[in-house]
Order: C-alpha cells, then sequence, then structure tokens
C-alpha cells in the first residue's frame, strides 16, 4: 500500500452559519431575531484539516465518523470532492455532528454552539490500523468515547514512528496535563491557542514564554500558541518565533481559521520550508479563510499562499533563550 502524508483524526460536522445585524449585546433572552444570511458547510477538525492539507498538495487522509442520514452523505461528497478518502467505513447510529455558528456584522465575534454524535462513536476498530502508512498524524478533538481512540492513536503513533501533531480544543484542554499525558508524551508538534494553553496548564498567565515552556515540558517537541489577531508564539530548539503584526485584511467570519493555520504550517513541515516560512505559510492560510464565511472557504493552495507571503510579507522575530 502506497505511503501518503496525513492522517487527519477528528471530528467532521455540518456547520450552519448565521449572520445576525444586532450587536450580541443588545439581545436579551426571548428576543425574536432577524437572521441576515444562511450558508451551510462541512467544517469539523479532521476535515478542515484534511481539506486544507490536500489543497496545499499533500497525500491527506482522514479517519472520522459520520452519521448514517442525509448529513453524512454531505460530508462524504465533500471529501471526495476534495480528493480525500475517508478511511472509517462504518456509520455510527447517532447523527452527524452539528454546528450553528451565529455572527453579527457588529461586532467582530461570534457564537458557536455544537451538538457532538457520531464523532464520538470512533472506535478504534474504525481506524484499521494496517492503513494508517502515513508520515504524519493530525489529532484533533476527539470526545465521549472517541477520547480512548485518541490514546491509541498515540500509541500508535509512538511504536510505527509515525509523527503526531496535537490540536485539542478548549474543552479537551481543560482536562489538562495529567490526563492527556500518553497524547501529549507522544506529540512532535503541539498547537493551541492563548486560552486552550492556559486551560492545559492550569494557569492564567500571560506570559507566552512561561507557557511555550511549560507545554513542551509535557513533551512535544514543537509548541506553538496562537492569540487570534495578536499573532502567534512557538518555541523550538530554544528559540521563541514570534508575529505580532498580522496581514491587514477584512475579517468576514474566523470559523476554520485555527485549522488552517495549523494546516498551512503541517503543509509547510512537510515541504521542507524553513520553520519561519512554514509558520508564514499557516498564517497567510489563516488570513485568507477569516475573509469568507465557511471554516473551508478561502483555504489556499501553494501557489496562492508563496502570492499572499510576498504580497504581505510577514515578519517573524526570534530569540534564543
Amino acid at each position: 500500500m502506497s505511503r501518503y502524508d496525513v492522517l487527519c483524526v477528528g471530528s467532521a460536522t455540518v456547520d450552519t452559519f448565521l449572520t445576525i445585524e444586532q450587536p450580541f449585546s443588545s439581545l436579551k433572552l426571548g428576543d425574536k431575531v432577524l437572521v441576515k444570511s444562511v450558508n451551510k458547510r462541512s467544517g469539523g477538525g479532521a476535515t478542515n484539516s484534511a481539506s486544507a492539507l490536500a489543497k496545499l498538495g499533500l497525500k491527506v487522509k482522514t479517519a472520522t465518523k459520520v452519521g448514517d442520514d442525509d448529513d453524512g452523505n454531505f460530508v462524504l461528497k465533500e471529501l471526495k470532492a476534495d480528493g480525500v478518502e475517508n478511511i472509517c467505513h462504518t456509520r455510527s447510529k447517532q447523527q452527524t455532528d452539528l454546528a450553528t455558528i451565529i455572527s453579527s456584522t457588529k461586532e467582530r465575534d461570534r457564537i458557536i454552539l455544537v451538538h457532538k454524535g457520531a464523532s464520538t462513536d470512533l472506535s478504534p476498530r474504525d481506524l484499521q490500523s494496517s492503513k494508517l502508512n502515513c508520515s504524519w498524524i493530525y489529532l484533533a478533538t476527539l470526545t465521549g468515547k472517541s477520547q480512548q481512540t485518541a490514546f491509541e492513536i498515540a500509541k500508535i503513533a509512538g511504536k510505527k514512528g509515525i509523527k503526531l501533531l496535537f490540536n485539542p480544543s478548549l474543552y479537551l484542554a481543560q482536562k489538562g496535563i495529567r490526563s492527556l499525558a500518553l497524547i501529549l508524551q507522544n506529540t512532535a508538534v503541539l498547537v493551541l491557542n492563548k486560552e486552550e494553553a492556559q486551560a492545559l496548564l492550569s494557569s492564567s498567565s500571560d506570559n507566552f514564554e512561561n507557557l511555550l515552556k511549560g507545554l513542551q515540558k509535557c513533551g512535544p517537541q514543537i509548541v506553538i500558541v496562537t492569540d487570534g489577531r495578536r499573532g502567534l508564539y512557538a518555541l523550538q530548539n530554544n528559540t521563541i518565533y514570534s508575529l505580532t503584526k498580522t496581514p491587514n485584511v477584512k475579517i468576514v467570519h474566523t470559523a476554520g481559521a485555527g485549522d488552517a493555520f495549523t494546516s498551512g504550517f503541517l503543509a509547510g513541515l512537510i515541504k521542507d520550508y524553513s520553520f519561519d516560512d512554514a509558520l508564514r505559510l499557516g498564517q497567510a492560510n489563516a488570513s485568507s479563510v477569516i475573509q469568507h464565511v465557511g471554516a473551508k472557504v478561502g483555504q489556499l493552495t501553494e501557489k496562492e499562499a508563496k502570492a499572499m507571503l510576498k504580497r504581505y510579507k510577514i515578519q517573524i522575530a526570534k530569540k534564543r533563550i
């Protein structure tokens, strides 16, 4: 069986984007709110990352579970269109995960309502480990019964010498270091935002150097902490990399920005970019996605990303520690 670059493991959702014109601060319980626009897209950590990596020219597969319903068909159809195979061939008796993302034209923020269904039902049997003939595993958040599968994936990665990128969400990071120790010890690259980093470390520190050092002590060789429009910080080989000025683009929606960044960065590593340029590639991808509605809309090809990097000249600072 031919080797491929990345297996993306995590959830697959059907996202409904609702845009309202009122600011959230003006709303109260019982209000009936008119919706300006509605968009339906597929999303979730596994499919967002797989789509982004495939667009950047990598050979990608997913391991994600959907329900035996129309929403599951919708997700799988979009994966197929992106040239991504899902190695999980069984359907869950639960319905496909759903998310409703509400954003306001008056405020640069959002509310996300998530229903976890089929993605909580991914079992080790669904992985068919003989097919894990990949160089990297991109592990997004798995909840419910699927959490144990995440630990099995970490074990498989360690035994087979597969590099693991771990990108936990806030509700997984809140479980803390001890609960996630097995995954962290087998993680090559850990990517999370500032709030998730603080939750994982049970810390309220705003000092990024301390956050990075604390996270690296848990096992990951590379740690990246993002901070929205304020940029990002990364630690690798006793060097801290910082990006504190992001491209000045119009923000339409931020859903999928984290997956776009992480996928772009990983693609850069796999394609032997310098560490700086891999960070830039990730930032370019995220900066493109936030200009569109939909977690996958605006994901860049490598050619498009290079054009964007040439236009914005993203600066990365370095500090030895």
